[in-house]
């Protein structure tokens, strides 16, 4: 579906490993029981399962296989929960609110609405609510304490960073990908035109639906979400937050069965039919189309951009001076065209930071040339159309990095070693001295802390 806003963050963070090589089976009718004693921490069968049913509702693969891993991180996270609570640190309430959020929206939308996350579960959503509040909690406490132990380890010295590369094996130290420093002139087609004959094409089609013809029908035909397309535009139910603003602004505005006027997303142009609302929870149709631009725009802007490419080549005008004055990228003019990492401010571009289109252009250019005009897209949005040259300032190859080039990633490298060994450590030191038992269902898991195994009850 393309008018969703972001892709949902995964909270669940309790089963982000792998799946464990040893299957651990049990009949999933079992009576509920503790299936682990971590201090006095507990762990339930229910827990377990709860947490698998959410894997499964968000299309995560889960089998029994998954259990001898999902148990283990369970235990890691009851014991850094321990320690947390004897340092006294305190919880992220917001940040929890705002994962709880994530979390129930997004269960809510891939199960279709709030009945079927309780049959799901078996439980209300507000008992759902609660106990995911109190899981996310300690969530916070076991991420800070984490951090805590990792952030412990001294401050890396030129000493420390020679010491790791001349101890670490040469395939195991980090290899700086090649990186591009890259500046850009754009010009955009014609977009009022455009957003004009879209309009009209979207009104020539509610003036059919309202004229009787089915709004399912026509957004087989029409619409350009072809997630939706092909089942009459419908969405499913789902919770509002995860569209664009705009999209269910209109949408909630809706009585059932009305047809909205053109609503303007970053996707393109809308108009929506409500089918069914519940709180803040609706399934709707829509009728996506977007803007379609003419050869003439782009063999116009092909032209311009052709001409400026001839007249920086021929030492007329620097590169710097033509974006400045030609280029309609309102990010990269003011700096004479010179592009960055919206994400992360840097100038310096790894392969698959760039767009397809840019790298093809720049892939066989050398520093200081400048590609032939190609269609691309910018950063709004989802990216809109545009054309654009793009001149390679500056290539910096791929090699193995090294203490001299590359300081600062082999002491972020050197310091991440450190601190995975600290929190191996801290695991190991803490299953070794926590009272913990394992139920001897989990016998035959192979887990990554060995300790555990000598844990279950024989």
């Amino acid at each position: 579906m393309k008018n969703i806003k972001i892709a949902f963050m995964c909270v669940a963070a309790v089963v982000a490993g792998t799946v464990g090589a040893n299957a651990q089976k049990y009949d999933n009718g079992l009576i509920d029981k503790s299936v682990a004693v971590v201090g006095e921490e507990m762990i339930k069968i229910s827990s377990m399962e709860e947490e698998i049913k959410f894997m499964r509702a968000n299309g995560m693969l889960s089998d029994k296989n998954v259990r001898c891993e999902l148990l283990e991180q369970m235990i890691v996270s009851k014991i850094f929960l321990m320690q947390a609570r004897v340092d006294s640190l305190n919880v992220n309430n917001d940040m929890v609110e705002s994962s709880l959020n994530a979390r129930l929206d997004q269960v809510r939308t891939q199960l279709g609405g709030d009945e079927e996350v309780e049959k799901t579960f078996g439980k209300p959503v507000y008992k759902l609510r609660q106990e995911w509040r109190k899981s996310l909690q300690e969530q916070s406490l076991t991420q800070q304490m984490q951090q805590k132990v990792a952030s412990d380890i001294p401050e890396m010295t030129p000493y420390d960073v020679k010491n790791f590369i001349a101890t670490t094996d040469a395939e195991d130290l980090p290899l700086v990908p090649a990186q591009y420093r890259l500046s850009q002139i754009c010009i955009y087609p014609d977009r009022e035109a455009a957003a004009v004959e879209v309009k009209e094409k979207l009104l020539s089609i509610r003036s059919r639906i309202m004229n009787g013809e089915k709004f399912s029908t026509l957004a087989r035909i029409y619409s350009q979400d072809p997630g939706s397309a092909r089942k009459g535009g419908e969405l499913g139910m789902a919770s509002k937050t995860i569209f664009w603003s705009e999209f269910s602004d209109a949408a909630m505005a809706l009585k059932p069965h009305m047809v909205s006027q053109i609503v303007e997303t970053p996707d393109g142009f809308h108009i929506i039919e409500v089918l069914e609302k519940k709180g803040d929870m609706f399934n709707a149709r829509h009728i996506l189309l977007k803007p379609e631009y003419t050869s003439e725009d782009r063999e116009k802007a092909f032209g311009t951009l052709d001409s400026l490419r001839n007249e920086i080549n021929a030492g007329n005008i620097t590169f710097q001076m033509a974006a400045r004055f030609f280029s309609q990228d309102p990010v990269t003019r003011t700096n004479g065209g010179q592009m960055a990492d919206p994400n992360t401010g840097s100038s310096y571009f790894e392969k698959d930071q760039l767009k397809p289109a840019d790298f093809v252009a720049i892939a066989n250019l050398k520093e200081g040339e400048i590609s032939e005009p190609i269609e691309s897209q910018d950063n709004e949005g989802r990216g809109n159309l545009v054309y654009k040259i793009i001149r390679v300032d500056k290539i910096l190859p791929a090699h193995p990095a090294t203490f001299d080039d590359d300081y600062d990633l082999m002491q972020n490298a050197a310091k991440e070693k450190l601190s995975r060994e600290a929190i191996d450590k801290f695991i190991e030191n803490k299953i070794e001295s926590t009272y913990i038992i394992l139920d001897p269902l989990f016998a035959d898991c192979d887990f990554n802390h060995k300790g555990l195994a000598e844990k279950v009850v024989k």
